[in-house]
């Protein structure tokens, strides 16, 4: 064969590995940001990326683009392996008329999402582009939608994470939201439908990038994004963390990983956690740290609605999701942002086969008309609808409080918990003690002589009858009532007795959640 043949072939491969040339390589070192293949290296195990369609280019002739034509046309897409495990990934690339999505360009994508859905594989997407590119007209629009309809498609059957590490505008936002984690570099990452310009000629806010759709306003204001990552390797991280816990796909299980701690290794120190005042705050990520593996807890959307706690962790080796309530924020009461991150996570985990461990400690839903009329009983019915469809491996442990409506959707026994413990400090009932006393002793109250006395007296009596978990174990509403130290083995023990669980639902197209 010609060796001139050979010489073509890597000369055309030098040329589609340099994307949009020197010059915008080092602009976008100097804007501090990685190219889309070297995100690529960083990210994927040595040696193990295989490239596809590095010589595809755009087909558009007018506006001068026939004589712009850039080997790869703006994203590099491919497989390789992390940790060993088979991934897909696409990568945009800014240097190529800044990474915006066309015609080849979303086909590239479509193809490396077909080919993770038909193997089983997580995909992965590295987002830095301005949006649909504007030469291409409708083809970049129909194209968007391409790729939208297999992110639907592909929604519970395969991970599908997001990591945004440039620019992301307009249409290319909607992709990202409909994956199940979205991942964001501080600094460099920005999200937005329309920009700060049209912002500020249609309605007259002056914002900047940073405030409108920076990291932290998508991981801490809008719940937009998961994870708020300090630079790209650490997203890179980040990103080999999270795959670390989910199956491939959600005809498997979970990896089971050997983490050294043993099922009955136990602090003792958590029979002390929960403060004898039951209005004292305490922070529930402190109970889970004293409970997983090594206490590792790997938190999601740690930055938002902090009253509900969510993200993964280990028991025995397993891998769980982790959802509980979080007495120092809001008293862990369930407001419309807290409904939709505990649901949405409980979701994840149920399509993934990945097990919930819940740890409550709710005195109710979040009060007050703002509540009421940005929709807090839609919102709330989200988690009653999230728990109650779950077929996974579900174990719940009452820490303290669990009154009313809350304590119903928290994954009580009626809700679909397998397996309800609760420690000593535990108070259930249909609420608290002051607000009980108030509507069945009302009158007793207002004729007493001293009313504060009176009212003190009957809370104390109230609180010794029925703040405590001895009337739902004697109705079997509770399982078993533990010392704290307890927790740990009977959870391990638990999801070694239900990992054999199987539960079917009534056959439908799918349910109708209150969204």
């Amino acid at each position: 064969m010609s060796k001139e043949k050979f010489k073509e072939l890597e000369k055309m491969r030098e040329q589609s590995r340099l994307g949009g040339g020197i010059e915008r390589i080092e602009k976008e070192h100097q804007a501090g940001r990685l190219t889309a293949r070297e995100r690529i290296d960083r990210l994927l195990d040595q040696g193990s990326f295989v490239e596809f369609d590095e010589f595809v280019v755009h087909r558009e002739p007018d506006f001068g683009m026939d004589e712009k034509k850039i080997l790869g046309d703006g994203v590099v897409t491919g497989y390789g392996t992390i940790n060993g495990r088979k991934v897909f990934i696409f990568s945009q690339d800014f240097t190529v008329f800044g990474g915006s999505l066309a015609e080849m360009y979303g086909g590239k994508m479509v193809k490396v999402m077909e080919h993770a859905m038909a193997t089983g594989a997580p995909i992965i997407g590295l987002n830095s582009g301005a949006g649909a590119r504007v030469q291409e007209g409708i083809k970049a629009l129909k194209v968007y939608c391409d790729v939208f309809r297999l992110n639907t498609l592909a929604s519970g059957v395969i991970p599908q994470i997001s990591a945004i590490m440039g620019p992301c505008a307009g249409g290319a936002v909607y992709s990202p939201a409909v994956t199940d984690f979205t991942l964001m570099v501080k600094g460099i990452a920005h999200m937005f439908i329309t920009g700060p310009d049209v912002i500020k000629t249609v309605t007259g806010e002056e914002v900047t990038f940073e405030e409108l759709g920076g990291a932290m306003t998508h991981n801490s204001v809008s719940g937009v994004a998961h994870f708020a990552s300090e630079d790209e390797d650490d997203c890179f991280e980040q990103i080999k963390a999270l795959l670390s816990y989910l199956p491939s796909n959600n005809l498997e299980d979970p990896p089971r990983v050997d983490t050294g701690h043993a099922a009955d290794s136990v602090d003792k120190s958590i029979d002390d956690l929960v403060p004898e005042d039951p209005n004292k705050p305490y922070d529930m990520r402190d109970v889970v740290t004293k409970l997983v593996d090594n206490g590792v807890f790997f938190e999601v959307q740690e930055h938002w609605a902090k009253n509900m706690i969510v993200g993964f962790a280990r028991f025995d080796g397993r891998s769980v999701g982790i959802v509980g309530n979080n007495p120092a924020h809001l008293a862990g009461t369930i407001d419309i942002n807290a409904s939709d991150k505990c649901s949405r996570f409980v979701r994840t985990c149920d399509a993934f086969n990945i097990p919930i461990i819940t740890f409550m400690d709710v005195p109710g839903y979040l009060p007050g008309t703002a509540q009421e009329w940005g929709g807090i009983i839609r919102h709330g019915a989200k988690i009653l609808y999230a728990y109650a469809e779950a077929t996974v491996p579900m174990i719940t442990v009452v820490t303290r409080k669990g009154y009313g409506g809350a304590f119903d959707v928290m994954a009580s026994k009626h809700i679909g918990a397998d397996f309800v413990y609760a420690w000593p400090t535990a108070e259930i009932a249909v609420m608290g003690p002051d607000g009980a006393i108030n509507i069945i002793f009302r009158k007793e109250i207002e004729k007493a002589k001293d009313k504060e006395k009176k009212r003190a007296e009957l809370v104390k009596e109230y609180r010794r009858k029925f703040a405590n978990p001895y009337v739902a174990a004697g109705l079997g509403y509770i399982d078993k009532v533990i010392f704290p130290h307890e927790t740990r083995p009977l959870v391990c023990k638990g999801l070694d007795v239900l990992s054999s669980k199987r539960q079917s639902r009534p056959p439908k197209k799918h349910g109708n959640i209150p969204l």
